[in-house]
């Protein structure tokens, strides 16, 4: 038995900037989570389901109009994962240096530069508020509002 099987992985070092960017631009399709967990991670997969769904809402809406009934509950989807990303992008952004290395790099000391925060983090932090915000209040405004308009129309139904 060669002592090469029983070397561990070695991996290059995960960056907190990069992981923040990584969850702001592509975590509705899982990105932030294949580079820190590699593809085989399952959660990282799972978030391309709500994303398709979402965007499934949309294409319906497009081809059906704002009265189709199943795109009232898809579409909020897409939000939902663009605001579960937003809030990646933040809570790895603002992770300190100590607490990223020792849970991404357990081989790097505890201070290595890989977990420090630069402006580009903050900026991410900032790109993800923003953008986080909008996309919760925009799909809970839709979804509240199709839900009421459907009431409205429930209730003239059985009123006649």
């Amino acid at each position: 038995m060669s002592n090469d099987s029983l070397t561990p992985i070695r991996r290059h070092p995960r960056n907190k900037t990069v992981a923040a960017w990584l969850a702001f631009l592509t975590g509705p399709l899982g990105g932030h989570r294949f580079y820190l967990y590699g593809w085989s991670d399952t959660w990282g997969w799972a978030h391309a389901i709500p994303t398709a769904l979402g965007l499934w809402g949309v294409d319906r809406v497009l081809t059906f109009g704002q009265d189709d009934k199943l795109s009232w509950v898809l579409l909020p989807l897409l939000g939902f994962s663009l605001v579960i990303a937003c809030l990646a992008a933040i809570v790895y952004a603002l992770m300190p240096a100590e607490r990223w290395n020792t849970r991404h790099n357990p081989m790097l000391p505890p201070d290595a530069p890989s977990g420090a925060t630069h402006w580009w983090t903050v900026l991410a932090v900032v790109l993800a508020l923003m953008v986080g915000a909008t996309a919760f209040m925009a799909s809970l405004a839709f979804g509240f509002q199709r839900y009421f308009e459907y009431q409205i129309e429930e209730g003239l139904r059985i009123s006649q």
